[in-house]
């Protein structure tokens, strides 16, 4: 049966060149700048990774006579981290760098983060706001970063970063002292 197409084409297609895509994550030179900010972004993002888990163990694990409190504060906060985590995830890949694949790689990009060494609820808080506040801390240095490079989207973000990180320190000093 004849279809009114000749089985053989005169003209070849046009072919595209792929367009090229960085498959490295780690920047080539420390020179690099746009390399750079996407490892500070990946540290900040393990950072996010590891508060998401630790408030949302403290959320298991907290007793104590302020146990409601505690328990839906940290509810909403590993929520907020997860957020963090794939915001921060999305900005590295804007700027053309890929996420670390594993959990052993992302949380292994940032190693300063302090673990629970205690059960005990104020032991658990304590822990939890010094680390909210190295994550303030890191976000400021991003933001500096960010800003010197003109990527502003990534210094506005970090901007809410840092008030999210201090003002959840501050609740969970307020929570202890009336511990």
């Amino acid at each position: 049966m004849y279809s009114g197409i000749s089985p053989v084409q005169t003209e070849q297609p046009a072919q595209q060149q792929p367009e090229k895509v960085s498959y490295e994550p780690q920047p080539k030179s420390k020179k690099e700048p746009v390399g750079h900010l996407a490892n500070e972004l990946i540290t900040l993002s393990s950072h996010a990774a590891q508060l998401m888990l630790q408030s949302h163990l403290v959320h298991l694990n907290f007793e104590g006579g302020n146990f409601f409190g505690v328990h839906e504060f940290t509810k909403e906060q590993y929520k907020k981290h997860q957020k963090q985590l794939d915001r921060l995830g999305e900005l590295t890949r804007s700027l053309d760098y890929l996420m670390p694949m594993c959990s052993k790689g992302l949380m292994g990009a940032y190693k300063k983060f302090a673990h629970i060494q205690a059960y005990e609820g104020p032991a658990m808080l304590i822990t939890y706001y010094e680390n909210l506040e190295a994550f303030g801390m890191c976000a400021k240095n991003v933001a500096k970063l960010a800003a010197k490079m003109e990527a502003y989207d990534i210094e506005n973000y970090c901007g809410e970063l840092i008030e999210d990180c201090f003002t959840a320190a501050w609740m969970c000093k307020a929570t202890l002292r009336n511990s």
